[in-house]
């Protein structure tokens, strides 16, 4: 009876120990990745506030159908609004080149308290960071193409 209690005790203190350390990772992570592309910002923007046209440049929209919609367009950004607690976006800003803009793509993170989200979070650079330089890449390779 001392082996399980003692069991059970240092499960407990371990679990809570756990949860008190995963208290200081942050609940809000932006990933970002930024591109220059030899194209106006209009001509950008209107191939991305398209969702049709994402299987030119989006990675895998070729193949799934995409369920994200445009939230909110400014003359210097565009809001994509998923569902969960994640949000994407895109902001153009002047590369002072003639011809160039500069592309800001980010993907905002909410988390919850809970040890395996503020864990996992860990990961999510690993996970997205790679699809959004690849996205990014063709979306500048579209442009040349033209």
């Amino acid at each position: 009876m001392k082996i399980i209690k003692l069991g059970f005790i240092s499960i407990l203190a371990f679990a809570i120990l756990i949860t008190i350390f995963s208290l200081f990772i942050p609940s809000y992570i932006r990933i970002s990745k930024v591109t220059d592309i030899t194209a106006d910002k209009e001509q950008i923007m209107d191939q991305i506030k398209d969702t049709a046209n994402w299987k030119n440049w989006y990675p895998g929209a070729d193949s799934v159908q995409v369920k994200s919609e445009i939230s909110d367009i400014t003359d210097s950004s565009l809001v994509i609004n998923r569902k969960g607690r994640s949000e994407s976006g895109f902001i153009f800003h002047d590369s002072g080149l003639a011809g160039t803009t500069t592309v800001q793509w980010y993907m905002d993170v909410h988390l919850r308290w809970y040890p395996w989200e503020k864990f996992s979070s860990l990961l999510l650079e690993k996970r997205y960071g790679p699809l959004m330089e690849k996205g990014l890449e063709s979306l500048k390779k579209h442009f040349v193409s033209k």
